[in-house]
């Protein structure tokens, strides 16, 4: 079934549309696959498929999708903002890391670990993917700013603050305000990010937190995986104010699959949630059964009843709100994203092909899939060699 999915995708994108997906550098700022990479008898070298694999990323369909590369993230779950809780993230995150590195470096013709910018290129040039670390939710640094140049030199070019609840950094878009913003331990975690030359992500900080960011921070933000409250009116959307103000001072909203309509986190939803975090752990017959109980779920209720149409709605809107010069994609897969239509990674071309419909330039286009990203790189990079 998959395999004639995919013919039909093929057949449906024109062909100079398809050519310019192509020859396009593309990458996508937030990318949860790592959570997959231990799992036993999976490769991430092999395609798997959406109907029977949870995963939405891997190297067989970011070679049928041609995702050139993105941000694979080392996602720590909120604990307990203690000593014991903090050693506890801090070895876990530390683990995703080598987990990430040791899993790209299994395939060193086909991908490879970068850190800057003109990696990126580089890497394109040569016909190979390529991947970034980031961190979501600072948590594991505990109150110890001095790690953060211990994930640098392991690979991290983009981080956040917090994720879905307030740690010793920051407030979270989905919790209650602590600090009003940043912590003045997370005021100081800016200006260490900015010396070290990481990008900040302000995806899921509060808005207070947010509008601190920009205000401190001497580099531009990226959003990693946000979007428009105006397309729906969730917490961990932007408002077009803020949105325009990101990009006035020059930083980038990356727009995600999520939150683009009423999302339903039901008590079965959330169980299959929790055991997906430790799919890592399962027996192949467990990653099986989750697989099943999971689709059986997504048949009577989708996480979000949606589809690609909303996507390209919302990713119209954010582009018309910011300018093309700072709008790029971040459609969170394998942490919540995909929509009916585009479901996984291999599904990318279409979004080419719909922009280029709507009369964006192939310079515009490429910007969008990765040049305006890169931009804010290259400034991250040359604020830390003065500094």
């Amino acid at each position: 079934m998959k395999r004639i999915l995919a013919v039909l995708l093929a057949a449906a994108v024109p062909a100079h549309a398809e050519t310019l997906h192509q020859r396009t550098l593309t990458l996508d700022t937030h990318l949860d696959t790592p959570m997959h990479f231990a799992r036993q008898e999976w490769s991430f070298g092999d395609k798997h498929s959406y109907d029977t694999d949870l995963v939405q990323v891997d190297m067989g369909r970011m070679d049928e999708g041609d995702l050139d590369g993105g941000f694979f993230v080392i996602y720590t779950e909120q604990g307990p903002v203690t000593a014991e809780g903090f050693a506890k993230a801090k070895a876990f995150a530390l683990g995703r890391a080598d987990l990430i590195r040791t899993t790209l470096a299994k395939f060193p013709d086909r991908i490879a670990l970068i850190s800057t910018a003109a990696d990126a290129k580089r890497m394109d040039a040569a016909g190979k993917r390529f991947g970034w670390l980031s961190i979501e939710n600072s948590y594991p640094l505990g109150e110890d700013l001095s790690l953060l140049k211990t994930f640098y030199d392991l690979g991290v070019r983009l981080a956040g603050p917090v994720h879905g609840k307030n740690n010793q950094f920051a407030d979270s878009a989905t919790d209650t305000p602590q600090w009003n913003g940043l912590s003045p331990l997370g005021r100081q975690w800016v200006a260490e990010m900015n010396r070290l030359g990481i990008v900040i992500d302000g995806s899921h900080s509060s808005d207070a937190a947010f509008d601190q960011m920009l205000a401190l921070s001497k580099t531009p933000l990226i959003l990693s995986h946000s979007g428009s409250k105006t397309i729906s009116d969730q917490p961990r959307n932007l408002d077009d104010a803020r949105i325009r103000k990101l990009a006035e001072a020059g930083g980038v909203i990356c727009v995600t699959t999520v939150f683009l309509a009423p999302m339903n986190f039901t008590p079965e939803r959330n169980a299959l949630f929790a055991q997906l975090e430790h799919i890592g752990t399962m027996t192949p017959e467990e990653q099986a059964k989750l697989t099943r109980e999971t689709r059986a779920l997504d048949a009577v209720m989708p996480l979000q009843n949606t589809d690609f149409e909303a996507f390209m709605k919302s990713l119209l809107h954010i582009i018309k709100m910011a300018g093309v010069d700072h709008v790029g994609i971040g459609a969170d897969w394998d942490g919540g994203g995909g929509v009916k239509g585009l479901e996984d990674i291999g599904g990318l071309p279409k979004v080419t092909e719909r922009l280029r419909a709507e009369g964006f330039s192939d310079a515009d286009i490429e910007k969008i899939w990765s040049g305006n990203v890169l931009r804010v790189l290259r400034l991250a990079e040359e604020n830390a060699a003065r500094r």
